[in-house]
């Protein structure tokens, strides 16, 4: 795993009302597509991406209403992020690619698979949510409602007890309070389009539908993508693999960039 920093920046106009789009790429050979969650932007890969770009050829967008992409305009549904998802293979010339999805970013990757599987070759989904109970669905709805009536401060204020571990907080404070402060900056929109996607999603009821060679990775303790769903997630997939990272919460990307870096590439470069 040779790191790479050659980043090139891309925006993709397109016009008729629809936002535009901020991607990077960087790297050379087989290409891997990086998509983000919810209050983050492409920039949240930036490590993964460098360790990645030594054998890959690697594409991390920003979703619109995240970071420089253009703002969520209603009605935004996962099949909207799907589409901008294409848009941005398109523009690179990719027909295919492997796909690594992290939290939002891996009900994206699902529904890509299932939706376009000719477009996928190999999947990565990191701490993503599937396969949720009523009551699951029922928390999202709630926390939706508590993000129109109270913004944004209301749903991140106990964001850092459930993302990060106590190990991480107390060692690094400084970048939980950079994490934090870009949740904050965030448009409210991305918020209540991805709550409103993962209250709505049925992608729980189709996961049999993938047939593409699939890695599961959940942190340990994580809550928004627990045990329990990345456990579903690998018996509803036939021949997922499933990796449970010991201590962590949902901050995998933040605390453990290397680990999925490898992971990743394990997985991608297996015969």
């Amino acid at each position: 795993m040779t790191p790479s920093t050659n980043v090139a920046e891309h925006e993709l106009q397109r016009g008729a009302g629809r936002p535009a789009l901020f991607y990077r790429v960087s790297g050379e050979g087989r290409p891997v597509l990086l998509i983000h969650g919810v209050g983050a932007d492409g920039g949240s890969w930036t490590p993964i991406a460098a360790a990645l770009a030594g054998s890959f050829r690697v594409l991390w967008p920003d979703l619109r209403g995240h970071g420089r992409s253009g703002p969520i305009r209603d009605p935004i549904t996962l099949d909207s992020f799907v589409e901008d998802v294409l848009d941005v293979m398109d523009a690179e010339g990719v027909g295919c690619a492997d796909v690594v999805g992290f939290s939002l970013g891996g009900m994206i990757a699902q529904a890509l698979a299932l939706d376009h599987p000719a477009r996928v070759d190999r999947l990565v989904i990191v701490s993503a949510v599937a396969g949720r109970t009523e009551d699951e669905r029922a928390r999202v709805r709630s926390r939706l409602e508590i993000l129109r009536n109270a913004g944004i401060g209301a749903i991140t204020g106990a964001a850092q007890d459930r993302w990060f571990s106590d190990a991480f907080l107390a060692a690094h404070p400084e970048r939980v309070a950079e994490r934090m402060a870009q949740l904050k900056a965030n448009d409210p929109e991305s918020y209540k389009a991805a709550y409103t996607v993962f209250s709505t999603s049925d992608l729980g009821d189709r996961l049999h539908g993938i047939a593409h060679p699939t890695l599961v990775v959940t942190g340990e303790h994580d809550i928004g993508s627990n045990t329990r769903m990345a456990r579903f997630m690998r018996d509803q997939i036939a021949g997922a693999q499933l990796e449970i990272l010991p201590g962590l919460k949902h901050s995998v990307l933040v605390e453990a960039p290397q680990r999925i870096a490898e992971l990743t590439e394990i997985f991608l470069c297996r015969s």
